[in-house]
């Protein structure tokens, strides 16, 4: 006998979440989205997304403000050459005007008040496959307030890469949209070498494109105060996501990194893996790496990573990966978070064929950070980032320290 009795699938008490396990909603994911300011609450220690910041830093970040337009932008090749405009299309929109707006929404309240202050937007749209990557420079020229919002957009099958440089002084209130079309291979590289007062709170949210791949790279090596989340889902089938991060905390900053990866269709694979050192009293790193498997994820693979170098007492590192799998047909799904000293067998081989215990440690960091930058693949950044990390170990040496990491 057939039985035609109606099927009915559970639905979630809205007064018990728990009462149906299966339909609860995902934790890992519980922020509001909206570009309303008034739909967050003002950040506090007490609130997960914010418990590892000092929001007492930076309150300027938190209610709506008349942008100071001091922030400086310009669009070229990396090599200074001047845009093709049949290769890349860069326009300025208003907020709200397509594409800007269409990639998700603020998911907190400093995204929020980005949105509600900034007076336009740049958009950078790689129409065909450039020459050469593509460079937007962003410079600070004050401390006052500013706002800026940028989109970069990649057509169906263009492949291709965008570098974004920040540099100068500034207290910049960022929103950054990433949306590829199907079968795009694009990379973005954000760069952060800001002067030693500057601060940075930015949101950056992604939409992969079915078919498509995206190595989404981060590298802050500046600025008293840096804080960037970035939230991702994907839009088909046999999307690649691999999104890399280099930090480098000094005395007194505050570098945080926030990822969300949504995994919502068949699939798909993403790598997160983000390394970071710290050096001196109150240098504070976060990673907090989110990863979210939906049930229309089957044959998902995941991993994250983030490793810490603690170079010094008195610097403090942050680091917690979540996972969260609603769904048993998957690939793979994993997340691994380490923070630490110098590896002492390294340590030991290096000064056993005579190099200096200083110089050794400076050797060892070097090579923490190499592998990623060759991973960023961008033949014309990685001298840049390695002298630029070189810097940053020489701070505070004495000058035949320095003068050794130069003959390197």
């Amino acid at each position: 006998m057939v039985d035609n009795a109606e099927i009915n699938i559970p639905v979630a008490d809205p007064d018990d979440p728990y009462a149906v396990p299966a339909a609860m909603p995902s934790s890992a994911d519980t922020s509001p989205r909206s570009f309303d300011v008034a739909d967050f609450a003002t950040p506090t220690r007490r609130q997960d997304d914010w418990r590892f910041t000092p929001v007492d830093r930076i309150p300027e970040f938190f209610e709506p403000f008349e942008p100071s337009g001091a922030t400086r932008i310009s669009v070229g090749y990396i090599d200074g050459s001047p845009i093709d405009g049949d290769d890349v299309d860069v326009r300025e929109v208003a907020i709200g005007e397509a594409p800007c707006g269409t990639v998700g929404k603020p998911s907190d309240r400093a995204a929020a008040v980005e949105w509600n202050s900034a007076k336009g937007a740049w958009v950078v749209e790689l129409k065909r496959e450039p020459a050469r990557p593509v460079l937007v420079r962003v410079h600070g020229a004050g401390l006052d307030p500013d706002a800026l919002h940028l989109v970069i957009v990649a057509r169906d099958q263009v492949h291709g890469d965008v570098v974004v440089e920040h540099d100068g002084d500034a207290r910049l209130a960022e929103g950054v949209e990433i949306v590829t079309g199907r079968d795009a291979h694009i990379g973005t590289t954000f760069i952060q070498e800001w002067g030693a007062d500057s601060k940075h709170v930015a949101n950056h949210r992604i939409h992969l494109g079915a078919e498509s791949s995206l190595r989404h790279s981060v590298v802050t090596l500046g600025g008293a105060f840096v804080r960037i989340r970035m939230d991702q889902d994907f839009g088909g089938e046999h999307g690649d996501l691999n999104m890399l991060g280099i930090y480098f905390a000094d005395p007194g900053e505050h570098i945080e990194h926030r990822t969300m990866v949504v995994h919502n269709h068949p699939e798909c694979r993403s790598r997160v893996v983000y390394k970071g050192a710290l050096s001196g009293e109150g240098a504070h790193s976060t990673w907090v790496g989110n990863a979210l498997i939906e049930p229309t994820a089957p044959g998902t693979d995941s991993y994250e990573l983030n490793r810490n170098l603690v170079l010094t007492p008195g610097a403090v590192a942050d680091s917690e990966p979540n996972l969260e799998i609603e769904n048993g047909n998957i690939i793979g799904a994993g997340h691994a978070s380490s923070v630490g000293r110098f590896d002492d067998e390294e340590l030991f081989y290096l000064r056993s064929r005579g190099i200096p215990e200083r110089q050794a440690r400076k050797l060892v960091v070097r090579g923490f950070f190499g592998e990623l930058v060759e991973e960023i693949g961008i033949d014309e950044l990685a001298s840049h980032l390695m002298d630029a990390i070189d810097r940053r170990l020489a701070r505070g040496e004495d000058e035949d320290t320095q003068h050794a990491l130069e003959e390197k």
